[in-house]
C-alpha cells in the first residue's frame, strides 16, 4: 500500500492508504473527499476532479500532457501545480503524495 493525503479546502486531511495503479481521483471519490466531484468519471473529459500537487511533489509527479493542460482551461483558479487528479496514477514513487482540494471546482 502506497500513502496519499487530500486536503480538502478546510484544511480536513484525508490520509490514505491505496493501491498502486489507482488514481488520485478514484481514491478520493471512494473517500468521499469534499470538492472532488469527478462528473466525467476519469475520462480526463472535464476539470472537476481538479487538485494542487504539493510544492514538495510537483517535479516528480510531473507536468500534465497535452490533454491535461487542454481540460485544465476549465478549471478554476489554475497554478503552476494545477493537476487532474484522474491523471496521477500512484505508484511506489509517489509514497507519501499529498495534494490539495481547490476552493471550487469549475
Amino acid at each position: 500500500m502506497t500513502k496519499l493525503t487530500i486536503v480538502a479546502f478546510d484544511g480536513t486531511r484525508f490520509d490514505l492508504d491505496v493501491d498502486n495503479g489507482s488514481t488520485v481521483m478514484e481514491n478520493a471519490v471512494r473517500n468521499s473527499v469534499p470538492g472532488v466531484e469527478a462528473e466525467c468519471g476519469g475520462a480526463c473529459a472535464c476539470a472537476t476532479c481538479h487538485v494542487y500537487v504539493d510544492e514538495e511533489w510537483t517535479e516528480k509527479v510531473g507536468s500534465p500532457e497535452a490533454m491535461e493542460e487542454d481540460m485544465l482551461d476549465f478549471a478554476f483558479d489554475v497554478r503552476p501545480n494545477s493537476r487532474l487528479s484522474c491523471q496521477i496514477r500512484m505508484k511506489a514513487a509517489f509514497d507519501g503524495l499529498v495534494v490539495h482540494v481547490p476552493e471550487r471546482q469549475a
